[in-house]
This record gives structure tokens, C-alpha cells and sequence, in this order.
């Protein structure tokens, strides 16, 4: 079977300026992201969130609006209008590019008015606990979406769509998660907190026939509307996992295309992503959040760190063909709730790993492509301010190698536990392969296996400067720098 190196882009990060500017940058930007080497985009929400102009997408208010309507203080979104965003995916896909939209169908905020209903508290952290008898609450769970004024749809959402939400208005309202009277936490949600179906916001009943028929018809006018090749479905550890595999499936059927799909399930829980594998049939991809989680833990603890158990808990270990591997994406970004930095000296190596391996389908996260500069409260209370460093001249080396010449047989040499390698032998059409070599401590060395005889490769770094010529059997003594990677290649190969 013919290979396909596909790369990935995650097109925004957390704080990506909000000056409505990034869906006209992505139609300049597309065809030279085609060029390095990326095959598809995954773009952030395009709805109107509860924060208007200034929300990232995933504070939903109306899936309807994608930078169309007055609504929460404005007509366009962080990133443009929505004329700018069908412009930008047509760029896109004119260049070559798939593009893929980013859905949150867990939870809405941002309700017009308030209602009066009965619900039950329970125990944020425990959510079979309940923490009272059932009371009348009042929140925000009246969605009329008066700047759309019924165009496209005219369903109103109401208490009775929802089934949990974490909001009383009355006075003297303790902290708690409010099950609304009649509704039960759905199954087949990720454990944690017991039942972790309650998220944020007011959260969508999956099991109410009106929630169902209006996330069917909005996937088919979306999908109408804006032509995506696929989608990047959020929080879905935090929602029925069966319902992700009807409605791609419903619109796999109604469009007549093999529709992506990815899933974020954010967890390095193993038997948790395994058991939503098992239930969606692997009709949805995952992001491999256990191999980011080992990325963080070897940029900290450096030389401590055993390499050989880099891909221990990872879904490309266990799951290959349905693992999208990644080095960061926006959660993970400083002062945000799920921080979890890889440093600096360790983002070129980790994406040695994602981009020049045989499995896993890689995404590039656009703040290690293009740096980021932000500011913002930490944990400490304290105003901070945080650059993160761009990466994109080496990230595109890797993008060059991984497209011309990363393919054939992979052979591991993951022996030591501050220096491990591989090599691809490459095929008929890619002679020579490519050779990788990691050093988290000194400057290593390792033979290794090209499968290319008496053939000198040149390291595409930079950082060793003499070439390295295999012997009569196709093995190399190969080199790198301490705490850093070196890819070589066949000697004026165009990688």
C-alpha cells in the first residue's frame, strides 16, 4: 500500500489575537502551508460564542451565527465574518489543503433569559452525590438568539434541553452541579468525578428528540454551507460516545464522502480512550494526549527522563492508525486550566517523533510554527506575561524530510535511555530513507541501519557538519547533538 505522509496544522491557539483577522490571514497563508508540506487545517470554532468578538469558540451560543449576526456585542467572531471564513476554507482547499471545523456539542452559554425550573444539587467533584433535596433554581437556559431572528432555525432552547447545569441565581445558592428534574447524567461519558457528562454551561441532553433533530440538521447545513472535509469534535469525553459515530455516519451517508473526524478526549487514562474506541468502532480518530503528556514530562526532567519509554501510554503505540499525534494545542498552553508546558529545548525532537515516524497522523500546533506572545492571569493570581519561541524554520525541515523521504520500513533503536534513533529505509520512489537520532543528556552516537549502502547523509539541521557514509551492508555510525535531534538524509537529496 502506498504511503501517505499527511500533516495536520491546528490553524489558531488560545490567544490568537482577537482582531478578526485570521480567516483573511489563512487565505493568504494557504498556499504556502500546501507547500511545507501540510495537507489539512484544523481551524477553530466559527460560531458565535458567549464572549462575541472576544470568545475562542468554545463558550457555545449559537452554532447558527459564524460571523453573520448582532449578537453578544457583535457581528463577526475573534477570527472574521462568515463571509471571510467561506472564503478562507475555498483558499484553502484550492490550494490543496483539507479543512476541518471544530464542534462543541456538550454545553451553551451565553442564555438570553432566565427560567425558573426544579433540579437536584450535587457534588461538583462527585456527581453521583447528591448535596441536597430537589429545589426551584433559576439560570440562563432560554437561548432565543434575537439578532438571527429564527433565520436558518427557529428553535428556542429551553431548560428541557439541557440536563445539568452549575448556575442558581437565587440568593444563598451553594456550589453545586444542578440535575434538572426528570434528567439523568448520560452513560457512556468518561468516569472521572464518577460521571464526567457535566462539563461547563447549560449542557445539552443528547436523549432529547428536539437536541437530536436540531445537531442533525445543523451538521447538514453546516456541512452545505461551508464544504469541509471533515471534523475536530471537542470535549467528547464529556458526551455520549455513541452519538459522535450517528450523526458522522448520518452525514457520511447524506454527503456521499469519507468524512475526517478526530476526537478530543483529553485524558491519560488508557482504559478510558480504549473503551471510546470500542464504542465508536473507530470511526473517530483521537489526539494522542498520552504521548503529549510524555513530551512534557521528558522537556522536564531532562536527562532523568528514560527515552525509552517515550511512547509508554500512547495511543500510537497501542492504537496507530487512529492516533493524531501532537506536540501541544491550545489547553496545554501556558496559564490555561490544563497547562501543561513541553519545553522549549524539547519541541525539535518531539516533532522528529510526530513528523519522520511511520504512524500516527501529525499536527502541527501554529504557536510552536509561528511563536505566540500573550499575557495573561496565572494561577498565582498574578498578571504574566509569556512569548513562546517559533520553530517553524526547523518544523519545516521536518515537514520537507517527512514528505520526500519518509517512507518504508522503520527500524527502532530505542536501546538507551538518554539516546534512542531510528532509520526509514525508504522505497522505490524514495531511495535512502532518513535516519533520526535524540540525545536528552550528552552528544550521542548510534549505528544504525539504513538500508542504503556505502551512501553518505548529510544532517538537515545543521548541527553535525560531517557527513556520515554507511558501509557495504547499509549501516551508519550516526551523531547528534546533547540535548538536541539531528535527521539525516541521503546526501543532495531535496529534503
Amino acid at each position: 500500500m502506498k504511503e501517505y505522509n499527511g500533516a495536520m496544522m491546528q490553524y489558531f491557539h488560545w490567544y490568537t489575537p482577537a482582531d478578526g483577522s485570521l480567516w483573511r490571514r489563512l487565505a493568504k497563508e494557504a498556499p504556502a502551508l500546501a507547500r511545507a508540506g501540510i495537507t489539512s487545517l484544523w481551524l477553530p470554532p466559527a460560531y458565535k460564542g458567549a464572549a462575541g468578538k472576544d470568545d475562542i469558540g468554545y463558550e457555545v451560543y449559537d452554532l447558527f451565527d459564524l460571523g453573520e449576526f448582532d449578537q453578544k456585542g457583535s457581528v463577526r467572531t475573534k477570527y472574521g465574518t462568515r463571509g471571510e471564513y467561506l472564503r478562507a476554507i475555498q483558499a484553502a482547499q484550492k490550494a490543496g489543503l483539507q479543512v476541518y471545523a471544530d464542534i462543541a456539542f456538550n454545553h451553551k452559554l451565553g442564555g438570553d433569559r432566565l427560567e425558573e425550573f426544579r433540579a437536584r444539587p450535587y457534588n461538583p467533584d462527585n456527581r453521583h452525590q447528591a448535596i441536597g433535596a430537589p429545589q426551584t433554581i433559576k439560570a440562563w437556559t432560554n437561548f432565543t438568539f434575537p439578532g438571527r431572528n429564527g433565520k436558518y432555525s427557529s428553535l428556542q432552547w429551553h431548560w428541557w434541553h439541557f440536563n445539568a447545569a452549575d448556575f442558581n441565581a437565587l440568593a444563598g445558592a451553594a456550589p453545586a452541579v444542578y440535575l434538572f428534574e426528570g434528567k439523568q447524567f448520560h452513560d457512556n461519558v468518561d468516569r472521572e468525578k464518577g460521571n464526567f457528562d457535566y462539563l461547563m454551561g447549560c449542557n445539552l441532553d443528547i436523549n432529547n428528540p428536539d437536541v437530536r433533530e436540531e445537531l442533525y440538521y445543523w451538521g447538514e447545513w453546516f456541512l452545505d454551507t461551508t464544504g469541509v472535509d471533515g471534523f475536530r469534535f471537542d470535549a467528547v469525553k464529556h458526551v455520549k460516545a455513541d452519538f459522535f459515530v450517528e450523526w458522522l455516519q448520518h452525514l457520511r451517508r447524506r454527503s456521499g464522502r469519507d468524512l475526517f473526524a478526530v476526537g478530543e478526549y483529553w485524558s491519560g487514562v488508557s482504559a478510558a480512550l480504549n473503551h471510546f474506541i470500542e464504542v465508536t468502532g473507530g470511526n473517530l480518530m483521537l489526539f494522542d494526549a498520552g504521548l503529549h503528556f510524555n513530551f512534557a514530562a521528558a522537556s522536564r526532567e531532562g536527562k532523568r527522563y528514560d527515552l525509552q519509554t517515550i511512547f509508554d501510554n500512547s495511543l500510537v503505540r497501542d492504537h496507530p492508525t487512529l492516533a493524531v499525534t501532537l506536540v501541544s494545542n491550545h489547553d496545554t498552553q501556558p496559564l490555561q486550566s490544563l497547562e501543561s508546558v513541553v519545553e522549549p529545548w524539547f519541541i525539535p525532537p518531539a516533532y522528529a517523533i510526530i513528523l519522520l515516524r511511520r504512524e500516527g497522523y501529525p499536527c502541527v500546533f501554529a504557536a510552536d510554527y509561528y511563536g505566540a506572545e500573550y499575557r495573561g492571569i496565572g494561577r498565582d493570581g498574578r498578571l504574566h506575561g509569556v512569548k513562546m519561541a517559533c520553530h517553524r524554520w526547523m518544523i519545516d525541515l521536518f515537514l520537507r524530510a517527512r514528505r520526500r523521504r519518509a517512507y518504508g520500513e522503520q527500524y527502532d533503536y530505542f536501546d538507551h535511555p538518554r539516546c534512542v534513533g531510528w532509520t526509514r529505509v525508504g522505497d522505490e520512489e524514495h531511495p535512502g530513507g532518513l535516519a533520526v537520532l535524540i540525545s536528552n543528556d550528552w552528544d550521542g552516537v548510534k549505528s544504525m541501519q539504513t538500508g542504503a549502502p556505502q551512501t553518505a547523509y548529510t544532517d538537515i539541521t545543521g548541527h553535525i557538519k560531517e557527513p556520515v557514509v554507511t558501509n557495504r551492508e547499509g549501516w551508519g555510525k550516526f551523531r547528534c547533538p546533547g540535548r538536541s535531534v539531528s535527521v539525516w538524509l541521503p546526501e543532495g537529496s531535496p529534503g
